[in-house]
């Protein structure tokens, strides 16, 4: 019973019936040599957003009993339902098939909450927060999120479970296609820093806890349904992710103080914050094949480690740049000076994390592949452990640095503090 279950939340059908119940539909033409869609519009005959790109085109004809090859997945004829195993008659489909979209409404908003699970939301919000909110809630955020996050990315190449099918799954992400889809990290990454968010600051400042558990809930639970919309993981993909993220907080929780006051003080901190997360890069699980996961992991440990020598740094000169006063803080207000104030603070921050990625990465490169004796030009080298490992803690852990050290003093500089 519980094997059926399991298996029940691990069909890609189910994710289809989510995806057709908020008005997402697989849309495949028939598989015939001359009968290849030129276009794919969506409910009222326009071309539906995002559509561009997933024509299907080209077709090579074979024989035989077997499904329609579609990057790694499987695609039926045009009428035919995808269940079971049974195979049909047909011809290998070269790109994605197109989809119909009836609800626009849940397309775009689900398509925003996925974003809220990407690289770009967590380089922009985490040195948001400790440029303009309160570095004590930033530091219990990074620990977290990047812990979560290698814990989530090592588990999909060590359990090696395949993403839904597509079809009978609309697939309206092709990057992470690559990857494997057990447990959902951007789930993960979601209840991490939304739950984090919320205990740091439920007894720190002076707001609504039912209000900001309300808030939490809604984000991460948007952030989860995004990826069964996106049809890039299975119920069961997103409810592991959850219970992982929940068991790992609420076993944790209880040493969040220790560990950010040995961070904080402790001299070793700086080997320690280099070391084991190069390591973690280095060893992290091989595959038989390139997978994108190893160099997202190794930003991650990056991002993190290069932060917390920051953290470290800054403690040791006195300068945490946290709010002052008794506890529990007023929550700012809101006026058009402090507004601009955060803007132009998150500007100057960016613009120097830009400048800072743009130039240790192609430093750093150039010094990879002159050791390694490797062409300039040779862009496929990137992806050698040798390479990909190095280059990206390098840089990543710059920009960490440089966002938690360096940009607040220029802020300082700058008279924006």
């Amino acid at each position: 019973m519980k094997t059926s279950f399991l298996q029940f939340l691990q069909d890609p059908h189910l994710v289809a019936s989510f995806q057709r119940c908020c008005g997402l539909f697989l849309r495949v033409e028939d598989c015939l040599p001359g009968n290849w869609s030129n276009s794919h519009t969506n409910a009222t005959g326009n071309q539906g957003p995002g559509e561009k790109g997933s024509v299907i085109r080209s077709s090579e004809c074979t024989n035989g009993n077997q499904r329609h090859q579609l990057n790694g997945s499987h695609q039926y004829p045009h009428g035919q339902e995808s269940k079971g195993s049974h195979g049909v008659s047909g011809c290998v489909v070269k790109e994605k098939p197109g989809y119909v979209v009836k609800n626009f409404f849940l397309y775009y908003l689900f398509r925003f909450a996925a974003a809220l699970g990407q690289e770009i939301f967590y380089i922009t919000f985490l040195p948001f927060t400790y440029w303009n909110f309160d570095p004590f809630v930033s530091r219990r955020l990074v620990g977290v999120w990047a812990i979560v996050m290698y814990l989530g990315q090592a588990s999909k190449d060590i359990i090696k479970w395949p993403r839904p099918l597509s079809p009978p799954v609309v697939k309206l992400e092709t990057r992470v296609d690559a990857e494997y889809g057990m447990p959902s990290t951007h789930a993960m990454a979601a209840t991490a820093i939304s739950f984090t968010f919320l205990i740091a600051t439920m007894h720190r400042y002076k707001y609504s806890v039912a209000l900001g558990l309300m808030a939490s809930t809604v984000l991460s639970a948007l952030v989860s349904l995004s990826r069964l919309y996106t049809g890039m993981h299975t119920v069961l993909d997103v409810i592991c992710g959850i219970l992982v993220t929940a068991v790992f907080m609420v076993l944790t929780y209880p040493f969040w103080n220790i560990i950010d006051n040995f961070q904080l003080t402790s001299p070793l901190t700086p080997i320690i914050a280099i070391v084991i997360p190069f390591f973690m890069s280095y060893t992290y699980p091989a595959l038989d094949h390139y997978s994108p996961t190893r160099g997202d992991t190794t930003i991650i440990l990056g991002v993190a480690s290069g932060c917390t020598i920051g953290f470290w740094m800054n403690y040791q000169y006195g300068r945490t740049y946290e709010p002052t006063g008794s506890l529990p803080f007023e929550l700012p207000s809101v006026t058009l000076e402090i507004v601009s104030l955060t803007i132009a603070r998150f500007l100057v921050g960016i613009i120097v994390l830009v400048a800072t990625r743009q130039v240790v990465k192609t430093l750093t490169l150039k010094a990879l592949y002159a050791w390694f004796n490797v062409g300039k030009h040779d862009v496929e080298a990137r992806k050698r452990l040798e390479i990909e490992v190095p280059y990206k803690f390098v840089t990543y852990s710059s920009i960490g640095f440089n966002a938690t050290a360096v940009v607040p003093l220029l802020h300082q500089f700058l008279e924006l503090l």
